[in-house]
């Protein structure tokens, strides 16, 4: 399998994908693929501070994409996390008055009270998105099962 680590654009130069991973759920030992949300946000993978990486976010519009908001907690922690490590390499490289963009897509938004805030004027400016919104339920992804046959088989089964 192939997977590009770039969007390319014909005639201009490849935009980079970066990646980080946040977890906040933890497995309590039961049976079964639900979990519970955790008390801290934890850091599975994050951007080299010390590369180009960072450089490469100082000015630019960011999108932020997750698969599901449901305490809108590990949301609040990349946008804040983000800002202040752009905003370092931004005084670094000496970009005064350049402002980096953060936006946010969800596939699934839970319908219900969150814990963690989003920027104001991210909301007002509509720069968070949501595919849809569902109650509160659990979502097993398909990249998240240990047995992709039986999640197949469980989907299948579920109303539409």
């Amino acid at each position: 399998m192939n997977t590009r680590s770039f969007l390319k654009r014909p005639g201009s130069p490849n935009i980079p994908i970066q990646a980080i991973g946040l977890s906040l759920y933890e497995n309590l030992g039961r049976d079964g693929p639900v979990e519970e949300p955790g008390t801290k946000v934890t850091r599975t993978q994050w951007l080299d501070l010390s590369s180009l990486e960072m450089a490469n976010l100082v000015g630019k519009n960011i999108l932020i994409v997750d698969e599901v908001d449901d305490t809108r907690t590990t949301l609040e922690y990349a946008v804040k996390e983000l800002e202040k490590d752009v905003e370092s390499a931004r005084k670094k490289l000496g970009h005064e008055g350049t402002r980096t963009k953060f936006s946010i897509f969800v596939l699934h938004n839970k319908d219900k009270p969150k814990k963690g805030h989003l920027p104001v004027e991210m909301m007002e400016e509509h720069r968070y998105l949501a595919a849809k919104t569902v109650t509160d339920v659990w979502i097993c992804y398909p990249w998240e099962a240990t047995d992709i046959d039986e999640h197949d088989k469980l989907a299948k089964s579920q109303p539409s």
